[in-house]
């Protein structure tokens, strides 16, 4: 049986740890730290065979030669063309990746950094195909450009947005409410952003997640998946009037939405 779960690392991130109960094989998704990483494979009795990692940040790589210390027969997936060095089994966009009956196609993201990948696979875990995403999106909201163009990122997300609906997205923070605060703060007349943003804030008063969240939900309520969404475009041109930003293409509402959330 394959379940997914999330270890909570630093302050705000999330290592997402898919494990076959019957082998007590575990295959883990970014992993900042590695102690939270062994506390919970120790506690689930699971060995560590296989890490995936999305780009290279120190919060996303920082625990992977302890936990390859700890595991040395441990491959390690990444992006190829990466400063991060540490990995076995370096992909382009593209490839497969294989763990048990998964299979993972890879896909190019760029934009929060120019090496991030993503990792989807159409084999149902909990009921729901499967998308590691790391920090391009986030629940109602997408990583910051510290390499990448507006224009990479919103392809980034379109290539993202083009998946089934009913996709889980496990991206690796929890700044939800954080998000919801920006986005309503462009749409203050859309009720489905009101109604959710006080689910999510119900959810972290009972110490819960908010992740992972839903791809139909995302494309439905998160303003950079909406550039297009007449709603969003129009509170984008206003903000642009007043910042004197260009909006005449789905790349100038992108970069705008993405300047405003950067000021807010």
């Amino acid at each position: 049986m394959l379940t997914i779960s999330a270890i909570p690392a630093f302050s705000d991130n999330y290592i997402w740890c898919l494990s076959d109960t019957p082998n007590g094989k575990a295959l883990i998704v970014d992993p900042g730290q590695a102690q939270p990483v062994l506390d919970h494979l120790a506690e689930q009795h699971l060995t560590l065979d296989t890490i995936l990692v999305t780009h290279h940040h120190p919060d996303h790589v920082g625990g992977v030669k302890e936990l390859r210390s700890a595991f040395p027969d441990c491959r390690v997936t990444g992006p190829a063309d990466s400063p991060f060095r540490g990995s076995t089994n370096k992909v382009h966009p593209g490839d497969e990746v294989i763990w048990e009956d998964i299979t993972f196609q890879v896909l190019g993201v760029p934009g929060h950094t120019l090496d991030h990948i993503a990792y989807f696979s159409d084999v149902e875990v909990a009921g729901r195909p499967v998308l590691f995403c790391g920090d391009t999106l986030f629940v109602c909201g997408c990583g910051r450009l510290f390499e990448g163009s507006p224009e990479q990122m919103r392809q980034s997300l379109q290539t993202l947005r083009a998946l089934p609906g009913k996709t889980a997205v496990y991206c690796a923070h929890e700044y939800t409410l954080a998000n919801l605060r920006f986005a309503r703060s462009w749409l203050p007349q859309d009720d489905a952003l009101k109604d959710f943003e006080e689910q999510c804030r119900t959810a972290r008063d009972a110490g819960k997640a908010t992740v992972p969240s839903v791809l139909a939900d995302e494309k439905r309520l998160n303003p950079f998946l909406r550039w297009d969404d007449p709603a969003v475009v129009d509170a984008a041109r206003s903000y642009c009037t007043r910042q004197g930003l260009p909006a005449d293409s789905d790349n100038a509402i992108f970069a705008a939405i993405r300047h405003g959330k950067d000021n807010f």
